[in-house]
């Protein structure tokens, strides 16, 4: 009898989102429905024993939906940790802005950097997701408790962290899987799959399909012991 593989996924939400998500009618998204599936596909013995979900909370006056971006994003959270409680995890962390705003050099075409020429703008950065998943993958290697970590991102930051994993821990299957559009899509790829990632990795998966995401969609209503999730109307 073949013996299971314990696996635990770790998601980057913010590179998830903008990789593959993001303009899609797949934003309803049961994480571990699709990767149950995904990592059934790459070997069936491999079984799917937790998920981290790294993000940060939505601020609303930087979104285009302003107060109902936040409320949409808590109510996917719930709808995970309601669907999934013993298998998922959620890991926050922040965004960081200059009040005041940023001064950043402005790009003018066909003329030189110049840095004196320069633009105050709101540059929000996603802060601590990049530690917070390099040291979670750390710690579920040591724990003896997994025999593959699968990683969700197609950030170069991540692979110190693969290389580090695959050093220390030589028995530990790695996995990737890159939230990327396929190349037979309408709409371009704006970032091309990270080569380091791929370097450290025993395997990789380079795009994410339609159809993948679409199956593994929630229903448009959770029922709880108390009020329903509802998927957000403008999702």
């Amino acid at each position: 009898m073949e013996v299971s593989k314990p696996t635990a996924v770790f998601v980057d939400g913010y590179n998830l989102y903008y990789g593959r998500i993001r303009g899609t009618p797949y934003k309803w998204l049961d994480l571990l429905k699709l990767f149950d599936a995904l990592l059934n596909e790459q070997d069936p013995s491999a079984r799917l024993a937790k998920l981290n979900y790294f993000t940060a909370p939505a601020l609303g006056r930087f979104a285009t939906h302003g107060k109902a971006s936040p409320n949409a994003q808590n109510d996917y959270h719930r709808a995970l940790a309601t669907t999934h409680p013993e298998r998922f995890s959620l890991i926050l962390g922040k965004h960081s802005f200059d009040r005041n705003g940023t001064l950043l050099p402005r790009f003018v075409e066909n003329t030189p950097y110049d840095r004196n020429n320069r633009v105050r703008v709101w540059k929000l950065e996603e802060k601590q997701t990049d530690v917070n998943l390099a040291l979670s993958m750390y710690r579920a290697a040591s724990s003896g408790k997994f025999r593959q970590l699968v990683v969700c991102s197609n950030d170069s930051d991540v692979a110190p962290a693969l290389e580090a994993l695959r050093q220390d821990f030589p028995d530990l299957t790695l996995g990737v899987v890159m939230p990327r559009r396929p190349p037979a899509t309408s709409v371009a790829n704006h970032r091309a799959a990270s080569a380091s990632l791929d370097k450290y990795s025993h395997w990789t998966r380079r795009h994410l399909f339609d159809n993948e995401l679409g199956r593994a969609q929630f229903p448009d209503i959770i029922p709880t012991s108390k009020k329903p999730i509802r998927k957000p109307a403008h999702w």
